[in-house]
């Protein structure tokens, strides 16, 4: 029996009422929990971007690993920027390279770069699922990709059969909420053997809340 877009309302609603109050906006995030997927294959195994329709309800924060053009076009924007000197300056810093990769949701990456970072960033990047858009050294409007970054969750199923995802925030309205959720729960069945008969449960929950589940 397929999700239905009212159930999901019903659990935001009720996820949003379950949360005491904090004094900062709470993330409201998803669990979807898989069966019958073996993980020790390789190919059970994915990452995925998906664009929310109505966004992440907070802007994600974007740096810009580049020199030249992509550099230029990164400040235009008021983007971090991380030069090629920075980059080499934060092989021997493993600390502020692992802050680095722990204080921005997303990177960007003029090519010539690539194996600097992987090099360099990569052991930080890799493991976060965190690894950079990569871009042409010469591309001069990076509006765009950043546009679309700030509307995309990144998703991974590695060693547990469990999808997590932000869908949005407390003070988004629980319909927006619920239509990201779909989107997000509709990439998952796409990428499964059989789709949604691996779904074995969904559950919507506020950072500080507890979780509820969708109902069939």
């Amino acid at each position: 029996m397929a999700f239905e877009k009212q159930r999901f309302v019903e659990a935001v609603k009720e996820a949003k009422a379950r949360a005491k109050p904090r004094n900062f906006t709470q993330t409201v995030e998803m669990a979807v929990n898989l069966k019958d997927i073996d993980l020790r294959k390789p190919e059970n195994r994915f990452k995925l971007e998906v664009v929310l329709p109505h966004g992440r309800g907070k802007e994600p924060k974007i740096a810009v690993i580049a020199d030249g053009a992509v550099a230029e076009a990164a400040k235009k924007l008021g983007l971090d920027v991380i030069s090629g000197e920075q980059l080499e300056e934060l092989a021997k810093n493993p600390r502020q390279a692992r802050k680095l990769a722990k204080n921005y949701d997303f990177f960007i990456a003029a090519a010539p770069l690539m194996p600097k970072i992987g090099r360099y960033l990569g052991r930080y990047l890799g493991p976060r699922n965190k690894m950079p858009q990569v871009v042409p050294p010469t591309m001069t409007n990076l509006e765009p990709i950043v546009a679309r970054l700030k509307k995309t969750v990144r998703l991974q199923l590695k060693n547990n059969p469990v999808v997590h995802a932000r869908i949005g925030t407390e003070d988004m309205d629980d319909e927006k909420l619920a239509e990201n959720a779909e989107a997000v729960l509709n990439a998952i069945v796409n990428k499964l053997e059989r789709g949604e008969n691996q779904v074995k449960s969904v559950y919507i929950k506020t950072t500080m809340g507890p979780a509820v589940k969708v109902e069939r």
